[in-house]
């Protein structure tokens, strides 16, 4: 019998290993992209960062130290190099197909990290394996820009579990609905109209915005947006802006909102601020052919009739006012119950009052706001009225 080599004996001191086998080895070297295992083999054992987990992203160094023991299958035997192929990331798989797919049988919720954002959705981590979620199962809205997802934790269910294809599907959205529905059924059980609650301002359209009331959204349609006159929504709110609304009606599931709140009602005082005889001072709103809308304050316009205009003859008003314009008037007819307001100009320079001077600048009730509605200058003094019956007394 020939006598061994000492190579041959060395070679035979070594265990065999073949393609597919799963192994355990000892770290003796790590770098930030590829891994150095002593697997008692005649040669170690490389694990690269792609064949160590799916996140590509990965420093192993922050992952695995020299010392720690590690399972990985054999690719290759000889990769080209001398050393072993190895992949610890199909070990892992194998153990995390098994749980994906109890997941995936019981629909179960779970938590990956969104790898990065590929063409058409997201590819996410979860135990080492890569899901992809659709763009059109992100959420329960179209988004253009999924880049806000990347390295992100997001929660979702599995769909469509099919390993032999490396096809494994996750959808975030019916999630999303699923969680709306439950949270508006919660908040219209405990709303009811008349309640003041905050909100968020999700959307604007040109008919309204769309208030986020914690669970459903509510319509504050632009007509409820202020006491006063509101021109476009856009230039008075933005997305994002937290508001303070009242309930105004419920129908079904759908929440209609105001801002219209009764202890802001500026019809409740306008008793007093525009009794019939007073003087005031509005700004014109409005033109039409018979007359000109004149705002007194935010929520209280009045009509000037084109007949009270001047005691000259005027056909139209917009040959001597235009909107904008301050004008000075006398109230001469109040309905607070159908909130309606008459001035006239014309009555100022009526015959009880030729033996008067003109209105006096603290004489005047001012109660009007500047174009933008920023601030609210409020003067009320003695009616015209009063001081025509202490002029009276006086003399």
């Amino acid at each position: 019998m020939s006598e061994m080599s000492f190579e041959d004996m060395l070679n035979e001191s070594f265990k065999t290993i073949r393609t597919g086998e799963v192994v355990t080895g000892k770290v003796i070297d790590v770098k930030p992209d590829y891994i150095i295992v002593n697997i008692g083999y005649k040669s170690d054992g490389i694990i690269t960062r792609n064949d160590y987990s799916a996140d590509s992203s990965l420093d192993l160094t922050a992952e695995v130290k020299p010392g720690d023991e590690i399972e990985a299958k054999v690719r290759k035997v000889n990769d080209g190099e001398g050393l072993v192929s190895l992949s610890h990331r199909d070990v892992i798989s194998e153990k995390s197909n098994q749980r994906i797919k109890e997941a995936f049988e019981n629909k179960e919720l779970i938590t990956g990290k969104v790898d990065r954002v590929v063409n058409g959705g997201l590819s996410v981590i979860f135990e080492g394996v890569r899901i992809f979620i659709p763009a059109s199962l992100v959420s329960d809205m179209f988004e253009r820009d999924l880049s806000k997802y990347a390295g992100t934790d997001i929660e979702f269910v599995i769909t469509e579990f099919n390993p032999q294809k490396h096809r494994i599907i996750g959808d975030r959205k019916h999630l999303i609905l699923e969680r709306k529905a439950a949270a508006k059924e919660a908040l219209l059980a405990t709303i009811k109209e008349g309640d003041v609650i905050d909100g968020t301002v999700k959307n604007i359209t040109d008919f309204g915005a769309f208030v986020d009331l914690g669970g459903a959204d509510g319509l504050l349609h632009i007509s409820e947006m202020s006491w006063g006159r509101t021109e476009n929504p856009k230039k008075v709110y933005k997305p994002g802006q937290e508001l303070r609304v009242m309930i105004k009606e419920i129908n079904g599931d759908k929440i209609a909102l105001t801002r219209k709140f009764p202890d802001e009602n500026p019809w409740v005082l306008a008793l007093t601020k525009y009794a019939v005889g007073n003087i005031v001072r509005g700004r014109v709103a409005r033109l039409a052919d018979f007359g000109a809308f004149v705002n007194l304050e935010p929520g209280i316009d009045a009509l000037l009739h084109v007949s009270q205009i001047s005691s000259e003859r005027v056909e139209k008003p917009s040959d001597v006012l235009k909107v904008g314009d301050e004008i000075v008037a006398k109230v001469t007819e109040l309905n607070a119950a159908d909130k309606k307001i008459s001035l006239s100009i014309k009555a100022l320079n009526a015959p009880e009052h030729e033996h008067k001077e003109a209105p006096k600048e603290e004489d005047v009730v001012s109660v009007y706001t500047d174009s933008d509605d920023e601030e609210i200058v409020e003067e009320v003094v003695e009616t015209a009225a009063e001081e025509t019956e202490e002029t009276s007394d006086a003399e």
